[in-house]
C-alpha cells in the first residue's frame, strides 16, 4: 500500500484554543445576562458601612464544640424566643406555621399555637397571652388557650410583606418591624441585594387597635426590645450591622439615636436577659473589610451579579461565624460567642447560666453552659493567642 505524503486531517481546533473559545462565550452569555435582568441594585450609605467591627473584650469561637441541642427533630428552624420563668418556658416560632413551647426542665417540645404562615419575633404580654410577628400574616396575638387572631396586617394600605421583631411596653403597647415592604420571607435575600431602605418599625395600640409608623426607611428593620427602664425601644438593622433606641417618654420621646454599631455581625433578634445585658443573634460574621459581605454591599454590581446566582441556584454560601454577641446597659459588646459552622444564628437569650439559641441553618435549639464554656479575652480573632 502507498504510503501518503499529505499531512493528517485536522479534527479540530487545539485543545488550548477550544478552553478560550468556551470561556469566551460563558463570558459573553454573563455579560448578556447581567445587562438583560432588570434587577437595580442601590447603593448603601457609605459611612455606615465604613466602620470597622468594635472589637469584644471577651470571645468563644467554638460554641458547637461546646454545646448540645434540644428539641432537634422537633424544631426545624427555631426563630425568636420569649420566656414564662413561671412555667418554666420558652416559646419560639418554627418554619412549619406552629408556635411552640419547649419545657426547660426536660426539654419536651409541644405544638402550641398554629398561625399558618411563618412565626418569627415573639413577646410574653402581661396576661399571659403571645404576641408574634409572622412573616405571612402580620401582628399576631396568641391568647393563654393558643387561640391565634390577627391584630394589623399594614400601615397607611402599605400592607407587610416581612413582619419580623417584637416586644411588649408594660403599658401594654406593643412594638414590632416590619423588615420589608417589598419582599417576603421567602425571598429576603433579595432585600439585603437590592440594597433599598423598604423596612419599619410600628406600634400597636391594643385598646384603641391603632397601628402607628414610628421610624420609616430601615434597612432590613429586625430584632425588637423595650429597654427595662421603659423609656425607649431598641430596634435592630441587619445589613448595616447596628441597632438603635427610639425614645418613647421623657424629654426626648420620638427621637432616635445609636445604641449599638459595627457589630461583628449581622444582627437579627434582640432580647434582655433582666440582669443588665442584651443578646444579639448574628446570623453571619462581618469582621473587616476583607469580608466577603462587607465588600458585595459597599458593590451593587456584586450584589446584582450575586442576585443572578441566587435565581438560578448558584450563589456560593458566604455565611460563617454567626453566632450571638451580649451587649451591656450602655452598648458596650462584651462577650461574643460565635463558630465557624453556626451560621444563619436569629437569637440568643439567657436563662440562668445557660445560652438558648435558633438557627434557620441547623435544627433544634442551641444550649451552651457559660460558666463551663465562658467567652475569654483569649478566645477572640484577634488574640495573638487564639488557635484559629
Amino acid at each position: 500500500m502507498p504510503v501518503s505524503n499529505n499531512p493528517p486531517l485536522s479534527r479540530g481546533p487545539p485543545l488550548a484554543l477550544a478552553l478560550k473559545i468556551t470561556v469566551f462565550a460563558l463570558l459573553a452569555a454573563a455579560v448578556v445576562v447581567y445587562k438583560l435582568d432588570p434587577f437595580d441594585p442601590a447603593a448603601l450609605p457609605a459611612e455606615e458601612l465604613s466602620g470597622e467591627p468594635a472589637s469584644v473584650a471577651a470571645c468563644n469561637g467554638r460554641v458547637l464544640q461546646a454545646a448540645d441541642r434540644i428539641g432537634v427533630g422537633e424544631l426545624a428552624a427555631a426563630e425568636d424566643f420569649a420566656y414564662d420563668s413561671e412555667l418554666g418556658l420558652v416559646y419560639t416560632g418554627d418554619g412549619d406555621g406552629w408556635l411552640k413551647r419547649v419545657r426547660l426542665n426536660d426539654s419536651t417540645v409541644e405544638k402550641w399555637a398554629f398561625t399558618g404562615g411563618r412565626p418569627l419575633g415573639v413577646a410574653l404580654g402581661a396576661d399571659g397571652d403571645v404576641f408574634i410577628a409572622d412573616a405571612d400574616k402580620g401582628l399576631l396575638k396568641a391568647s393563654k388557650e393558643g387561640v391565634v387572631e390577627v391584630l394589623t396586617e399594614e400601615d397607611d394600605g402599605v400592607k407587610f410583606r416581612l413582619t419580623d421583631g417584637v416586644d411588649v411596653g408594660e403599658d401594654g403597647t406593643v412594638y414590632f418591624t416590619d423588615a420589608s415592604s417589598k419582599y417576603a420571607f421567602h425571598s429576603f435575600i433579595f432585600d439585603f441585594f437590592e440594597g433599598r431602605p423598604y423596612g419599619r418599625f410600628l406600634s400597636y395600640n391594643p385598646t384603641t387597635k391603632e397601628t402607628k409608623l414610628l421610624v420609616g426607611d430601615l434597612h432590613f428593620g429586625n430584632g425588637v426590645v423595650v429597654a427595662p427602664t421603659q423609656d425607649f425601644v431598641i430596634f435592630c438593622e441587619t445589613p448595616l450591622r447596628r441597632c438603635r433606641k427610639y425614645y418613647i417618654s421623657g424629654d426626648r420621646k420620638g427621637s432616635v439615636e445609636k445604641f449599638v454599631e459595627n457589630l461583628p455581625g449581622t444582627p437579627d433578634n434582640i432580647r434582655y436577659d433582666g440582669d443588665g445585658h442584651y443578646w444579639i443573634g448574628l446570623s453571619t460574621e462581618m469582621t473587616g473589610s476583607s469580608s466577603y459581605w462587607h465588600i458585595a454591599l459597599k458593590y451593587p454590581v456584586l450584589r446584582k451579579i450575586m442576585a443572578i446566582m441566587e435565581k438560578y441556584g448558584q450563589r456560593p454560601n458566604l455565611e460563617k461565624n454567626g453566632g450571638v454577641v451580649a451587649v451591656n446597659l450602655e452598648g458596650e459588646q462584651v462577650a461574643w460567642y460565635y463558630d465557624y459552622k453556626w451560621t444563619l444564628v436569629t437569637a440568643g437569650i439567657k436563662i440562668g447560666n445557660h445560652l438558648y439559641s435558633g438557627s434557620l441553618a441547623l435544627p433544634g435549639i442551641l444550649r451552651l453552659d457559660l460558666d463551663k464554656f465562658p467567652a475569654t479575652a483569649a478566645g477572640c480573632p484577634w488574640s495573638k493567642s487564639h488557635d484559629l
